[in-house]
């Protein structure tokens, strides 16, 4: 990494990134500069995308869950103007779950686009080996995308959920709208309908919202530019995978997916980086 902090010092400030804590408490905990973060957050989430490409291929799995979960960067949309920059307002990260070991093998981040669809399962295909079932949401993009990339080589369903019409009392608040009701639809093949869920994926949605600072809603912790969000993101998701023990499988879902055999620390993170720059 580039900057000359202690690995001892580094492996504080990437834990305390993970564990969801601000660029400023931080800079007061570890009395690292707030500049020198953000470069180590480029750094590391660079190194993280590294690894997690590198690791997330020849995956067996029965059931994907995906979704797409919203943020914004530098401000919100509305407010977005002709002159600022193209990164600005919504963004979205869509994110694969396996719902039987809980690995996020893929995710990717941008504009709700039909396009990033198609290249976010197309991602997803290069790395899942065996025939699976995939669950979405209804958006009308994934059947499309879905269609192009797999055919009918997977089993494919959508969970559409049916919102209760807002009232102007319910729209000044910020909550999400009433659920009142659930169908389930068979898009290809034969999907159980049983899986026929997204109940993981969102869950992992909730996880990304309390583990990654940015995300938190109403607060001034929103990610300023494309870069950052794009570094903590392969940052939460390399922890998520690699060392963070999920409550249910006692393992991380790396192990659980047999793509790790042992717990990573940051000391072997760090390590791993320094081995590649050897190498290169």
């Amino acid at each position: 990494m580039a900057n000359n902090l202690p690995a001892q010092q580094k492996a504080l400030v990437l834990s305390l990134l993970s564990e969801g804590n601000s660029l400023r408490t931080i800079s007061r905990v570890s009395g690292v500069a707030r500049n020198t973060i953000s470069k180590l957050l480029l750094d590391a989430g660079e190194m993280a995308s590294e690894i997690l490409d590198r690791e997330m291929v020849n995956i067996q799995s029965r059931f994907i869950q995906v979704d797409e979960i919203w943020t914004f960067v530098g401000k919100k949309q509305k407010r977005v103007s002709d002159n600022d920059n193209p990164d600005f307002g919504d963004q979205y990260v869509f994110v694969a779950l396996d719902a039987d070991t809980k690995l996020v093998p893929v995710f990717r981040v941008g504009k709700r686009t039909s396009q990033l669809a198609r290249s976010f399962l197309h991602d997803l295909n290069s790395r899942i080996t065996t025939r699976f079932q995939l669950t979405s949401d209804s958006w009308h993009a994934y059947s499309d995308a879905v269609d192009t990339v797999f055919g009918t080589e997977i089993d494919y369903g959508q969970l559409h959920k049916q919102y209760r019409e807002e009232t102007k009392e319910n729209q000044r608040r910020y909550s999400p709208a009433k659920i009142i009701g659930i169908t389930k639809k068979v898009i290809t093949g034969e999907p159980k309908r049983k899986h026929i869920s997204t109940s993981y994926i969102e869950r992992q949605n909730l996880t990304m919202r309390m583990q990654l600072r940015r995300f938190t809603r109403l607060t001034n912790a929103f990610s300023k530019s494309l870069k950052h969000l794009e570094a903590a993101l392969a940052l939460h998701f390399f922890h998520y995978n690699f060392m963070r023990l999920h409550e249910t499988l006692r393992v991380t879902p790396a192990m659980e997916a047999r793509i790790s055999k042992h717990l990573w620390t940051w000391e072997e993170f760090l390590g791993w980086g320094r081995q590649e720059k050897q190498a290169a």
